[in-house]
């Protein structure tokens, strides 16, 4: 068939709630040909997820509705199509993958029952016929000993094999379409560039085309043949992926090219005071089996790591899901138990109770990765970040408390009025800096930052770790920076700490780890988060 395989015409997308109508998308059109990759671009909120979901009539209807527009597929419109008509096209001629697998999935069914559902929901195939096909799906997108994880549920997968289980019931009736939408965000950055290579790969293999949706234009170059970039609903340019790189018109267009976190920091001052530090941290956790529930083994989060947090300087610790990055930020603010020396301030801490931490509670703040996860929404921002002043300054006025939240919001450079605000009423960035600033009221000492940017637009990215570099700069903090994100630690840390399996495979100065990593284990987090070179092979374990 000649035309392109699905061409979107003048569509619009609106969201009615109440009395009030938005329009989330605005009058696009583009086409996608026969084993092309379009990408669609641009920031939270800008239409690319809710395009992508018209696509397949995904939208919460009647709630969301079309004011004017096509989506031609096969010569039949889908917008007007029947029913029955977009069953059969959902999973069978058009597939999608999401960009949160945990969410996707469903938690009380195995591997093998998931994908084999799609197997047999749309070609009727018979129990056995359906699992030789899921082994062949597994084997194709990369999971190892994928008999043995036929019995797997998703919670005891990993992120990246989460991914290709959902990428595996994507291709398993060998669509014509495949969208994509943002699927490579949440994920280790060795494990990225693995899936993106397994997308190009499966595309040539069907001759497939693919709708790819993402924040990130790093990406884009390496996947896509043609880009949309989208805005306010609008597509503002368009155009083959070299050209759009090596010539963008737009402004905004420019504008993302332009964001990422650039910059460098100051050389470690390695004479700096030290805020915190520990010495041989282990945090094991115990494998239990049998009636008696005796402990049979035990899972090394961390093992044996020494680690120093100096005043005014940031240690980065990077390295993949389930290294022990998280776990030992925590160790070190005694969130949990742990075996080792800690130091706070040369004292030791490391056998203090709770009731014995709670002073020092105000001096050690931590920022979480995910800020509509850890805001109440059932308190405005002033609550949110008086909460803490309330436990640690009980003695303080309300006039004086809400002087002091006027005073932190400015400095996070949010307007003053927005404490009288929820935080759903806030972009991510925004809501990030609200989390900056619960911590920042404080006026503390050492700050654990973990993945405070990985949920965020690049954009926005930028504008947080400036945020952070000015904040330190100022109050002379002390920062321990968890992150898989090596361009966003290049940025921002004086030291780096790389860990794998809980421990620490290399660490040194910012400077040492960029440009003289002595590990292959580095090499690859920073070929994959720089696309330096290929991963090599057999260092990355999935």
């Amino acid at each position: 068939m000649n035309g392109p395989l699905l061409s979107i015409r003048d569509l619009s997308v609106s969201f009615t709630q109440g009395q009030q109508e938005t329009l989330a998308v605005d009058r696009i059109s583009f086409d996608i040909g026969r084993g092309e990759t379009v990408a669609l671009v641009g920031e939270s909120g800008s239409g690319k997820s809710v395009t992508a979901l018209s696509v397949l009539k995904l939208l919460p209807y009647p709630a969301a509705s079309h004011p004017s527009g096509q989506i031609i597929y096969g010569g039949k419109d889908l917008l007007s199509a029947s029913e029955n008509e977009l069953r059969k096209a959902r999973g069978n001629e058009i597939s999608m993958i999401f960009q949160e697998p945990m969410t996707s999935l469903n938690p009380l069914h195995n591997i093998e029952k998931q994908i084999g559902e799609v197997l047999k929901l749309h070609r009727g195939m018979s129990d056995q016929a359906a699992r030789a096909r899921t082994l062949e799906l597994m084997d194709q997108v990369g999971i190892r000993d994928a008999e043995a994880r036929l019995a797997s549920f998703p919670h005891q997968l990993s992120g990246g094999q989460r991914q290709r289980v959902m990428i595996a019931m994507a291709l398993a009736n060998e669509p014509s379409l495949l969208i994509a939408d943002e699927p490579t965000t949440a994920l280790d950055v060795t494990v990225q560039a693995q899936i993106l290579e397994l997308l190009a790969r499966l595309r040539r293999e069907n001759d497939m085309s693919m709708l790819f949706i993402t924040h990130d234009l790093g990406i884009v170059r390496k996947v896509a043949d043609r880009v949309c970039v989208m805005t306010g609903g609008k597509i503002v340019e368009t155009g083959p992926t070299a050209e759009i790189f090596d010539n963008p018109q737009h402004e905004y267009t420019r504008h993302l090219l332009a964001a990422e976190p650039k910059g460098e920091p100051p050389a470690a001052d390695l004479s700096a005071e030290k805020v915190i530090e520990g010495s041989d941290i282990r945090v094991w956790f115990p494998v239990k089996k049998g009636f008696l529930r005796r402990t049979v083994d035990h899972i090394k989060g961390v093992d044996g790591v020494d680690v120093t947090v100096r005043a005014g300087q940031t240690l980065g610790v990077v390295g993949e899901s389930g290294s022990g990055k998280t776990t030992l930020g925590l160790a070190l603010s005694r969130m949990i138990s742990s075996q080792g020396e800690i130091r706070y301030a040369g004292a030791r801490i490391d056998a203090h109770s709770f009731r014995q931490m709670r002073p020092l509670r105000r001096e050690m703040q931590i920022v979480f990765q995910d800020p509509f996860g850890s805001l109440s929404p059932r308190m405005s921002v002033a609550e949110i970040i008086q909460e803490g002043l309330r436990i640690h300054e009980p003695g303080l006025s309300d006039d004086e408390r809400d002087a002091m939240v006027v005073d932190v919001l400015r400095e996070v450079d949010l307007s003053p009025e927005s404490r009288f605000r929820y935080p759903h009423e806030f972009s991510g960035g925004q809501r990030q800096r609200i989390a900056i600033a619960r911590a920042m009221v404080l006026k503390p000492k050492f700050v654990m930052l973990d993945e405070p940017t990985s949920a965020l637009d690049m954009s926005v990215q930028a504008q947080v770790v400036d945020l952070l570099r000015n904040l330190q700069k100022r109050h002379n903090l002390a920062y321990l920076f968890i992150s898989h994100d090596l361009k966003v630690v290049k940025a921002l840390a004086n030291e780096v700490m790389v860990m794998r399996a809980g421990k620490v495979v290399e660490a040194g100065t910012s400077e040492q780890i960029f440009t003289s990593p002595r590990t292959d284990y580095t090499r690859a987090l920073i070929a994959a988060a720089f696309d330096i070179e290929a991963v090599p092979g057999g260092v990355v374990s999935e």
